[in-house]
């Protein structure tokens, strides 16, 4: 299982506030890391045909 769909899972049945809060922030950190990856790679992508 992917950690991704483990934070998702872990999210729909968690009811410690604190612990859902948590989750959220490491899910919006993975986001972010992988949305700078995805950017990068466009980049070097791009800058490769030119």
């Amino acid at each position: 299982m992917s950690i991704d769909r483990f934070i998702l899972r872990k999210l729909s049945t968690c009811q410690e506030e604190h612990t859902r809060a948590n989750l959220v922030r490491l899910f919006v950190i993975r986001i972010r890391r992988a949305e700078i990856a995805e950017e990068h790679e466009t980049t070097y992508a791009v800058s490769r045909v030119h």
